[in-house]
C-alpha cells in the first residue's frame, strides 16, 4: 500500500474503516429504503479512500463522482447525505439551490456555499483543538477561580523604600513565611473543596471577555462580499471587551475554562487544518437543483427566466474544480464532493445545461414511499417518529404506547393522503402525529400516567379530516 503524507493520514483513519457495506448499514439505521442511493454514497465515499491510498502521481487527477438524486419530498435525499457526512466527521453545508442568483443581481452568489463550508470547518477544527486542550484550561480555569474564592494577600510597603520585589525581602522570598504557608494549605483546601463541587452554589464575580463582534454579511457580486468578509474582519478586533459577571461557582467554572481554552488553541493551525479538510473531504449537498433547470418556453407558469441557467453556469465552475476566494485563503474545490437533488416535477435532469449534467455522473432515483416504509419509518429508525413522541411524554412521567394496528393505520392513512393531496413523502407523518396526539400532547401534564393509541383513535381522530379532502389539504 503507499503511504501517505501524514497530513492526510487522519482523515484516511477515520474513512479506512468503513466499506460500502458497513456504510449502508449505518445509513439504514436512519433511512428507510432507498438501497440503490444509499449504495452509490457509499460507493463516493469509499472513493474518497482509494484516492488517498492511490499512487501519488495521479491522486491529484482522480476527481469525485458527483451525484444527484432525483425524487419527490420528503423520502430520505437530505437525510442520507447529512448522515453521510456525519459518519466521518467531515465538512458539511447543506444549500438552496434558489437562494442563489447570477453574479449581477441581489443575491447570495454561489462562491459563498465554499465560504460557509470553510467557516462551518474552521469551527470543527477550533472546537477539536479545544477538546484537546481542556486539561490545561481547567487548570488554568481552576487557579484563576481560586484567586477569586482567595484572593492573594497585597504586599506591604516598606518605609522609604516602596514596594519589595515580589513583595517580600530576599530573607523572605528564600524561605516562605508562616502565613504563605497557611495560605498555600488554604488554598488546597479551597481546591478539593471545588473539585469535589461543595462550592457548586456559592456565587463569585468574575472577569469574563465578551464578544461583541459586528455580524456584518453582505450579498451579491462576488467583490462586495468579499468587501462586506474585510470589513468584518476590521471591525471584529474592536468587539472584545471584558465585563464583570455574578455567576455561581460551577458555571464560572465552565466560563473560564472556555477562555482559557480560547486561549491555548492555535488558530493558523486550526484554519491550515480547516482548509485541508474542506479540500479533501468537504461535502455540498445542493438541493432543490430542479428549481434552477431551465423549463419549455411557453408552458404553464414559464415566468422570467432571468437568472435559472445563469446560476448553472454560475455553479459549473465550482462543481468542476476551481479556487475560491475566502477570508481564510484560498480554497481549491477539485475534489470536494457535491451532491445535488431535487424532485423534478415540473423540469427534468435533461434540462439542466449539458455542462452541468456531465459533472454529476452518478444519477440515482429515490422511489415514493409505501405504506410498509411509512411502518417501518414510524418504529424501526434510531429516531423515530414514535420514539421522540414517546420520550416527550416521558418527559412529563407519562408513558405513550401505540399498538401494531394503530401504527398501521397511521402509514395508511399517510400514503392515502399523499396520493389525494400532494406527495410530501415522510413529511406527512409529522402532520398526522401532530393532529392525532394534540389533545393528549395539551392534557399530559394534568391527564392521565398511561395512554396507549388504538386503530380506533387513529380512525375517530382523523377519519372526518382524511375524507374532507378540502380540509385535509390544510390540517394534513
Amino acid at each position: 500500500m503507499i503511504p501517505l503524507p501524514a497530513h492526510e493520514t487522519s482523515e484516511a483513519d477515520r474513512l479506512a474503516e468503513l466499506t460500502p457495506r458497513q456504510i449502508v448499514a449505518e445509513l439504514d439505521k436512519y433511512v428507510v429504503g432507498q438501497h440503490d442511493a444509499k449504495r452509490s454514497v457509499a460507493i463516493a465515499l469509499r472513493n474518497r479512500w482509494r484516492r488517498l491510498h492511490a499512487d501519488p502521481a495521479l491522486r491529484d487527477e482522480i476527481t469525485p463522482a458527483n451525484i444527484i438524486m432525483i425524487g419527490p419530498t420528503g423520502v430520505g435525499k437530505t437525510e442520507i447525505a447529512r448522515r453521510l457526512a456525519k459518519l466521518t466527521g467531515a465538512p458539511f453545508v447543506k444549500v438552496e439551490a434558489t437562494k442563489f442568483t447570477e453574479v449581477g443581481y441581489v443575491g447570495r452568489d454561489v462562491e459563498s456555499m465554499i465560504r460557509d463550508l470553510v467557516d462551518l470547518a474552521i469551527n470543527q477544527a477550533r472546537d477539536a483543538q479545544a477538546e484537546r486542550v481542556q486539561e490545561p484550561a481547567m487548570a488554568q480555569a481552576e487557579e484563576r477561580l481560586l484567586d477569586v474564592l482567595l484572593p492573594r494577600s497585597t504586599p506591604k510597603p516598606m518605609p522609604g523604600l516602596g514596594f519589595p520585589m515580589g513583595g517580600q525581602t530576599p530573607a523572605a522570598a528564600a524561605e516562605p513565611s508562616e502565613e504563605d504557608d497557611l495560605r498555600q494549605r488554604t488554598r488546597e483546601k479551597f481546591r478539593e473543596k471545588l473539585r469535589r463541587g461543595d462550592l457548586d452554589e456559592r456565587e463569585v464575580e468574575i472577569d469574563v471577555s465578551l464578544d461583541r463582534t459586528t455580524n456584518l454579511q453582505m450579498f451579491g457580486p462576488a467583490g462586495l462580499e468579499e468587501m462586506g468578509i474585510n470589513l468584518q474582519e476590521m471591525l471584529g478586533g474592536m468587539g472584545k471587551k471584558r465585563q464583570k459577571r455574578r455567576v455561581k461557582v460551577q458555571e464560572a467554572l465552565e466560563l473560564l475554562t472556555q477562555e482559557e481554552a480560547q486561549k491555548l488553541i492555535d488558530g493558523e493551525a486550526a484554519k491550515e487544518e480547516a482548509i485541508r479538510r474542506v479540500e479533501q473531504g468537504g461535502i455540498v449537498f445542493i438541493d432543490e437543483i430542479d428549481k434552477v433547470a431551465g423549463r419549455q418556453q411557453g408552458g404553464a407558469g414559464g415566468g422570467p427566466d432571468v437568472s435559472r441557467e445563469g446560476v448553472q453556469r454560475d455553479l459549473l465552475p465550482i462543481v468542476e474544480g476551481s479556487t475560491v476566494m475566502t477570508k481564510h485563503g484560498a480554497v481549491k474545490t477539485d475534489h470536494v464532493l457535491f451532491i445535488a437533488s431535487g424532485a423534478f416535477h415540473v423540469a427534468k435532469p435533461s434540462d439542466l445545461i449539458p455542462e452541468l449534467q456531465g459533472r454529476f455522473p452518478i444519477r440515482v432515483e429515490l422511489g415514493s414511499l409505501s405504506v410498509e416504509d411509512f411502518v417501518q419509518i414510524l418504529k424501526t429508525p434510531q429516531n423515530a417518529l414514535l420514539k421522540q413522541y414517546s420520550a416527550l411524554f416521558a418527559s412529563e412521567g407519562v408513558t405513550m404506547t401505540f399498538t401494531d394496528d394503530a401504527v398501521q393505520a397511521i402509514a395508511e392513512t399517510a400514503a392515502k393522503v399523499n396520493d389525494e393531496v400532494e406527495n410530501i413523502g415522510a413529511r406527512r407523518l409529522h402532520t398526522i402525529l401532530t393532529t392525532l396526539l394534540e389533545d393528549m400532547l395539551f392534557e399530559a401534564p394534568d391527564g392521565a400516567d398511561t395512554y396507549e393509541i388504538t386503530a380506533a383513535d387513529v380512525r375517530d381522530k382523523l377519519a372526518g379530516v382524511v375524507e374532507d379532502r378540502d380540509l385535509s389539504q390544510y390540517i394534513l
